[in-house]
C-alpha cells in the first residue's frame, strides 16, 4: 500500500499524489488491458492526480477487479453506491458534453434538455467515447478540463454529499475524496437539475 498526503488507506487501496502504481490495469498495456482502461488511461490518471494534487486534496485511491455498472464500482470500494458520482458523456444538440450525477440516479433527459435549452440529446456511442477521451465505458472520470476535452456539467444529486467515488480511467481503478475537494478541482460550469 501506498499512502500520500496523510490519507489512510485499507490494504489493496492506495492515497494519491501522482505517483504512478505500474500495473498493467493503470497503464492500459499488458494482454487484454485495452477492454478495461483504453489508450489514454495513464493519461488521465495522472491529469487527475495532478489536477488533485493542485488544488491541495486528499484522496484515497482503489485498485479492484474489473466493474462494469455503478454497484459493481460501489462495492470495490466499499462504499455507497450513492457517493459514485457517474461520469456520462452526451451529445447535445450538435456538442460533447461530459455530465456527472449520483450513481444512484438516472439521468432526465428531458430535464437535461431543458436546462440546456437543447432540441435532442443521446450517450455518445463506444467508438465516440474512445475518439474522445481514450477511454472505455464505464471508465470515464468526473473531470472536464484540464483532464478532459468535454464541458463539464454537474447534477445537484452530488451537491449534498461529503465525499464522492469515480472510476479514474480504467474499470480497475477507482478515488475515493471529499466532495468539496472534487469540486474545486473539477471546476464544473453548470450546475443543473438533470437526473430523477
Amino acid at each position: 500500500m501506498r499512502a500520500y498526503h496523510g490519507a489512510v488507506g485499507r490494504e489493496g487501496d492506495t492515497a494519491g499524489s501522482g505517483h504512478g502504481l505500474g500495473s498493467a490495469a493503470d497503464s492500459g498495456s499488458g494482454p487484454g488491458s485495452e477492454s478495461v482502461s483504453g489508450p489514454g488511461a495513464a493519461a488521465v490518471l495522472a491529469a487527475i492526480r495532478a489536477r488533485l494534487g493542485a488544488v491541495g486534496a486528499e484522496w484515497r485511491e482503489v485498485l479492484h477487479a474489473p466493474t462494469r455498472t455503478s454497484a459493481e464500482s460501489a462495492a470495490a470500494r466499499g462504499e455507497p453506491l450513492e457517493i459514485g458520482a457517474k461520469a456520462l458523456v452526451l451529445k447535445v444538440d450538435e456538442r460533447f458534453l461530459l455530465l456527472v450525477l449520483s450513481a444512484a440516479r438516472q439521468l432526465d433527459s428531458g430535464a437535461l434538455r431543458r436546462a440546456l435549452g437543447a432540441k435532442k440529446s443521446r450517450f455518445a456511442t463506444a467508438q465516440e467515447l474512445l475518439d474522445l477521451t481514450g477511454l472505455v465505458p464505464g471508465s470515464v472520470p468526473p473531470f472536464g478540463p484540464p483532464v478532459l476535452d468535454l464541458p463539464l456539467f454537474a447534477d445537484r444529486s452530488l451537491a449534498g454529499l461529503e465525499r464522492v467515488a469515480f472510476n479514474a480511467g480504467s474499470l480497475t481503478h477507482s478515488m475515493v475524496l471529499a466532495r468539496t475537494d472534487w469540486q474545486r478541482a473539477a471546476e464544473p460550469l453548470v450546475w443543473i437539475d438533470a437526473s430523477v
